[in-house]
């Protein structure tokens, strides 16, 4: 048995994986992250710089010495340079978070769509999924910015106490004495704030998500007339997530309040040892204002800890939009189908786990090329499953699948896109018009073509009353289920290629449409293999074979007529909307 699978690659940690989101973001707009750096270091060395020059046109104005014009130029232009470059931040800062937000999301929606489309389900809600790639992305794509504006911050405290010291060495002490404190609040802050920030961003995608799972079951909820008690359950988290929104403020204000009470004593204290400093002539008054302005942006707490506020919850954001990254992808192949195939389909000791559970196992079935196979069994039996393998919308955990002989895993996917055509219980349309949701696919078919699909599938007769006919907008034309159907079957129709998969695609179709399409699929159809996942008669009396499914393995595979013979086949169609009280071919 040939093993599609192998092991997981060790996958690493979060915090890793959360890293490599943000710096794939910031080498994405480096030019931007490094310019938000230059204009940020610029403010911050003008920041420090002005000080020094306003303690010396201060020492010149009191002593009458000359070159007063110019140190006053000077402040003048350093102020100036403040100004400016914390507005190109200002700018650069929303430009470089927008593109970072933007690659963020591309990334993820386009890991997301390269999936099989269970394996997200199977870890998050939709819900959950949204939250992830719009909000959570957003936060992280201020990383970048909020990476290299903090790196900058970080100039004016250290440049303060090196200024400092330049100034005075004993003020530098009398700083350093208190510094630790500082330290400590800073460390208690990144602990603290860290968790809560993960929490509260947990608690949004789940209120999130059960939103978005009302709103899919609007109709029940209301038919049930249960909308108060879904209000209160879509609710229940708020109370959490106004818990963990306080714990996040009262720890931000618990070190703003630290450090509004620190850094003015460390501040008075600079300035009562340099004014006795002053006294003893070690020291100029405008070295001594010098002295009190280096001490406060030494002392610059609050800044260092926005910007490590912000770095948190992008943290935490990009490790929540990691974690969809982190699902493997599917491993694509580059062989194209041989060429002139007849659509044969292969599966060699297929299984297919889910949950633990085995879907399918150890499954071999041949469906000839050009042959039409209807596939039955009663409701669990893996055909959906059969179903998804055959046009590798999913892949097995053992076994192969093949078509025209070629392994699927190898096939490159945009020629096996061309060559299988899908269409489903419960179509999901997409385009703004009906003509665009029949052409929706890999190519774009003609009008005259897209025409053709619709009559096949029975639908050109109720397009044709719509108000602007395939021009109609989606949005405001009521589709009943069977309509709906029909225009799932148009779109597959058009994009028929050498194998063509209905996953119970007529289940809401009246016979005599059912009977309609049928005829159609044979002659009016691009012409291949057909595998029908089937639960009516009449569809298994149509086909050229039937496999039957019994949980999870093909129990027979035959004409009809022949597997009517037998009383558990028979029974399968028990119930169903035209089962017969004998051969309906008799």
């Amino acid at each position: 048995m040939a093993l599609t699978h192998r092991s997981p690659a060790r996958q690493p940690a979060p915090a890793a994986r959360a890293r490599r989101v943000l710096v794939d973001a910031a080498r994405h707009s480096a030019g931007h992250v490094t310019a938000v750096l230059v204009f940020s270091a610029a403010s911050a060395a003008a920041a420090l710089a002005l000080p020094a020059a306003l303690g010396i046109a201060l020492d010149r104005t009191l002593n009458g010495a000359a070159g007063l014009h110019r140190a006053v130029v000077l402040c003048a232009l350093l102020i100036l340079t403040e100004v400016l470059s914390d507005a190109l931040v200002a700018y650069l800062s929303g430009v470089t978070s927008a593109r970072s937000t933007a690659r963020i999301r591309r990334r993820g929606i386009e890991h997301l769509l390269s999936l099989e489309p269970r394996r997200a389900a199977d870890r998050f809600t939709v819900g959950d999924l949204v939250t992830r790639l719009t909000g959570n992305a957003a936060e992280a794509g201020t990383a970048p910015v909020t990476a290299a504006a903090g790196a900058a911050s970080l100039l004016a405290p250290l440049g303060g106490l090196a200024a400092l010291a330049l100034t005075d060495l004993w003020l530098a002490a009398v700083f350093l004495a208190g510094a630790p404190l500082l330290l400590l609040l800073l460390r208690a802050f990144t602990r603290h704030s860290s968790d809560s920030i993960t929490q509260y961003q947990r608690i949004q995608a789940t209120i999130a998500s059960r939103l978005v799972e009302a709103l899919g079951g609007a109709r029940t909820i209301a038919a049930a007339g249960t909308a108060k008690r879904e209000r209160a359950r879509i609710l229940a988290p708020l109370e959490d997530l106004s818990a963990q929104g306080r714990r996040m403020w009262q720890v931000y204000g618990d070190a703003a309040a630290g450090s509004s009470i620190l850094v003015p004593l460390l501040i008075t204290l600079v300035v009562a040892v340099g004014g006795i400093r002053l006294v003893d002539g070690n020291l100029s008054v405008g070295q001594l204002l010098a002295a009190a302005a280096y001490t406060n942006l030494a002392a610059g707490l609050g800044a260092v800890t926005g910007q490590l506020n912000a770095l948190l919850r992008s943290r935490s954001a990009a490790r929540r939009t990691a974690e969809v990254l982190s699902i493997a992808p599917v491993r694509q192949g580059r062989r194209p189908l041989p060429d002139g195939g007849p659509g044969r389909l292969e599966l060699r000791g297929v299984t297919v786990i889910r949950n633990g559970a085995s879907v399918l196992h150890d499954v071999d079935l041949t469906v000839p090329g050009g042959t039409v196979m209807a596939v039955v069994g009663r409701s669990g039996a893996g055909k959906s499953t059969l179903a998804a393998l055959a046009g590798r919308l999913t892949d097995p955990d053992a076994g192969q699948v093949l078509l025209d002989g070629v392994p699927l895993t190898e096939v490159d996917p945009a020629h096996l896109r061309r060559e299988t055509g899908y269409a489903f219980e419960r179509p999901v349309l997409f385009g703004e018009t009906v003509g665009a949701a029949i052409a929706f696919g890999p190519d774009a078919p003609s009008a005259r073509h897209i025409e053709k699909a619709a009559r096949a599938a029975g639908a050109d007769t109720f397009v044709q009353l719509l108000p602007g006919r395939y021009g109609a907008r989606l949005l405001q034309v009521p589709l009943s289920g069977g309509e709906l159907q029909r225009l799932g079957l148009a779109r597959a129709f058009a994009h028929a290629g050498r194998l063509l998969v209905l996953d119970d695609a007529t289940s809401s179709l009246d016979s005599v449409t059912e009977l309609h399409v049928g005829r159609a699929l044979l002659r009016d159809v691009h012409p291949g293999t057909r595998l029908l996942i089937a639960h009516r008669v009449s569809t298994a009396a149509r086909a050229d074979l039937v496999a039957w499914m019994e949980n999870g393995q093909i129990r027979a595979v035959g004409p009809h007529e022949r597997l009517w013979e037998d009383a558990d086949y028979r029974a399968v169609f028990a119930g169903t909307e035209d089962s017969p009280t004998r051969d309906p071919d008799s």
